[in-house]
């Protein structure tokens, strides 16, 4: 038998051992299968909308977030569905750990404890999913722009291993986007309308119902954005709906639908110099190309929910297609669809008189990337230059166990068995070349979660990550072509202690972390000039720690008087990310470049019951990212000041505005590695937005 086979054979019966083990578990449970424990809650909040059987309700939705046993965050729609929100920058921007920052329109980096720290392009080492279904592409590859703030319910963060859950395994975790149903949605129906500086303008609409067993939502978005730089206009639109039918008691499906379309010009990289003095300019390689990237993307997903005697088993069904028009340094040209299948069971069971918390399933996902390339004729096809074929599949079990040892105390244990595999065709040559990589792996996890009170909870956990290759890494890319490179997969060790929650009028969430890098994927760019995708090495140790912090004080309460309800609260994120090769041949104990080591957010906020809040808030990257691997070029620190302020009108009507940058601060958002500064071109660097203003009114039905 193969590896392969043994593999894939052995991904199955772990899989089924543990499902048709579940059984056996449940025999001496309590009629409904379920311990009487207190119940896990870190933080009250108002009651939620009903949820059903594949969406449940927010209030759920937290519950269960809050009961992982290691560091992960939680943000529901309603702090930011009546503010400006731009992009998943705004969203994610008061979660600690959680590094999120803008490059342009809709482009951003986001990374949790450097993952891929520094890739300037796309994603590496996040898994995304929406409404807990994977929003990867079959490589792992994934982009930002399918995914509409305004259409989200709430965001689930889970950091580093905590991702487990899902059955993701990479170094930064997963973050789940989920989408509201009709039976989780705030309202039936609002229409929101919003624009500001830089020609920016959208306008947003959602609707929903029940009807009988079935239920309906769609939510649609129209925007367009000039830019704050040259050669960056913009325009979107994204659409997303979901329906829900109860086929019979204990069984629901529900299909979600998707599409996608991005039409987007690309300002470019600048000099710092440039950057920090002409921060608008466009680079001018990008206007003689006139580069850009245009997506659209169609997407149907399906859950179907079982509620058994045992617990819910999810069974899950995706497929994606995607097709790209991205001309830069060449004209990139790719047609590719994903697919997959999940069946996952979660299930509460008593093991002799003790509660034990069991998620188990698997994951098959795969897909094919047609990947060709021309001569950039200003923006247009010249001659052909490239012509791949790109292939992934993917094989995936894992199991997250909590036994509660006692009624405060659990003791968690976890694993997730993978085969992947990478196949890669160039077509362009004669004869035809193909080129292949498998990569296998077994990832443990371990920990303990100790909850003193009922809004009180201490963890420490380990966890070992992989990190496989995408094919950006794989099939890099140069003038002359597409080159097949085989890089090894990232592997880490990662140790985390940390504690959550609320006690009077502290709130708090506090995680350090630690870990042990081998084989990291680290990218840098071989000619920046000419736009060329970055190369993708290897390093063979390099380690990963920090803390990350979010604080909330309420200083007072009742301000205008006895119980009217108005508060004036201060809050506090800070993450702080150390980052560096050890004992490399080439860069020593450096520090990895792209992401700075300290990002602090500051918070005070007035809010009244009547829907009335006004938050300044202080942005401060006290010192900058190293733009190069070598430590010889650094961008400067910076401090961005904002306030954002609203209230509601009678009728349902809620009017908001948020002032940026106030003191129209010249600094570098982003920036993409190079190796050594001194020896190779640096125009590198992402230039922040300058002052702006911008308004909107939404109005719930």
């Amino acid at each position: 038998m193969s590896d392969r086979a043994r593999i894939r054979g052995s991904a199955c019966a772990l899989t089924s051992i543990l499902i048709f083990s579940v059984p056996a578990a449940a025999q001496n449970a309590p009629q409904g299968g379920v311990v009487p424990l207190p119940p896990i809650s870190v933080e009250a909040s108002e009651p939620a909308t009903r949820g059903s059987l594949t969406v449940p309700s927010v209030e759920e939705q937290r519950r269960q977030v809050n009961g992982t046993v290691g560091s992960v965050a939680f943000v529901d729609s309603k702090t930011f569905e009546n503010r400006y929100t731009n992009n998943i920058t705004d969203v994610l921007k008061d979660t600690p750990g959680v590094f999120a920052e803008t490059r342009y329109g809709q482009e951003i980096r986001l990374s949790i404890r450097g993952s891929g720290v520094a890739r300037g392009f796309h994603t590496r080492g996040l898994e995304i999913l929406q409404d807990g279904i994977p929003f990867n592409f079959a490589d792992g590859s994934g982009d930002y722009y399918q995914i509409d703030p305004l259409s989200l319910r709430s965001v689930e963060v889970y950091k580093g291993g905590n991702a487990l859950v899902f059955g993701s395994s990479t170094l930064g975790g997963a973050v789940n986007f989920v989408t509201p149903t009709a039976y989780t949605a705030v309202a039936p129906a609002f229409v929101r309308v919003e624009g500001g500086s830089f020609g920016a303008f959208r306008a947003n609409a959602q609707a929903s119902g029940t009807a009988g067993d079935g239920d309906a939502l769609v939510n649609v978005t129209q925007s367009h954005q000039d830019g704050f730089r040259q050669h960056q206009n913009q325009d979107y639109t994204q659409a997303n709906a979901n329906v829900g039918y109860r086929i019979a008691p204990g069984i629901e499906t529900r299909f979600y639908l998707g599409v996608y379309d991005t039409r987007q010009k690309l300002p470019g990289t600048l000099s710092l110099s440039d950057a920090l003095n002409v921060p608008t300019r466009a680079s001018l390689a990008v206007v003689a190309g006139n580069q850009a990237r245009d997506v659209s993307v169609q997407r149907i997903a399906n859950r179907t929910s079982f509620d058994l005697d045992i617990g819910k088993l999810d069974l899950d069904s995706w497929f994606i297609h995607k097709n790209l028009y991205h001309p830069i340094f060449q004209v990139i040209d790719q047609d590719s669809v994903t697919f997959g299948v999940s069946p996952h069971l979660r299930g509460t069971f008593d093991v002799e008189g003790h509660r034990d918390d069991l998620i188990v399933g698997a994951r098959y996902f795969g897909g094919s990337n047609s990947a060709l390339q021309f001569v950039n004729v200003a923006g247009s096809r010249g001659a052909p230059t490239a012509s791949a074929a790109q292939n992934a599949n993917n094989y995936e079990a894992f199991v997250d166990n909590r036994f509660w040892i006692r009624p405060d105390v659990a003791l968690m244990a976890g694993a997730k068995l993978f085969h992947d595999e990478r196949g890669f065709q160039n077509r362009f040559t004669v004869p035809v070349r193909n080129a292949s990589r498998d990569y296998d792996g077994f990832n443990p996890k371990f920990g303990v979660l100790y909850q003193p009170a009922a809004n009180v909870q201490i963890f420490a956990d380990l966890t070992k990550s992989r990190d496989v290759p995408d094919f950006s890494d794989l099939a890099q890319a140069n003038p002359a072509g597409l080159t097949f490179v085989p890089v090894r997969q990232q592997r880490a060790w990662t140790a985390e202690v940390g504690t959550r929650g609320s006690w009077d009028r502290v709130r708090w969430d506090l995680t350090l972390y630690r870990s042990a890098v081998r084989d990291e994927l680290i990218n840098f760019n071989t000619n920046a000039a000419l736009g060329i995708p970055a190369a993708t090495f290897n390093a063979e140790r390099t380690l990963h720690q920090g803390v990350e912090f979010g604080g909330a004080f309420d200083l007072v309460r009742d301000l205008s008087g006895p119980g009217a309800g108005d508060t004036l609260t201060v809050a506090q994120v800070w993450t702080y990310n150390d980052i560096r090769f050890i004992r490399d041949r080439v860069y020593g104990n450096n520090r990895v470049a792209a992401i700075p080591p300290h990002v602090l957010r500051t918070t005070l906020s007035y809010t009244r019951p009547d829907g009335f809040y006004l938050a300044p808030a202080a942005d401060w990257v006290p010192e900058g990212a190293f733009a190069d691997h070598a430590n010889t070029l650094r961008v400067p620190a910076y401090v961005l000041f904002g306030i954002q302020t609203g209230f509601n009108l009678p009728g349902g009507a809620t009017i908001f505005v948020d002032a940026r940058n106030l003191a129209d601060k010249r600094y570098v958002s982003d920036l993409g590695a190079v190796a050594d500064a001194r020896t190779v071109s640096t125009a590198i660097f992402y230039p922040g937005e300058g002052r702006s203003v911008f308004a909107g009114i939404r109005y719930v039905f």
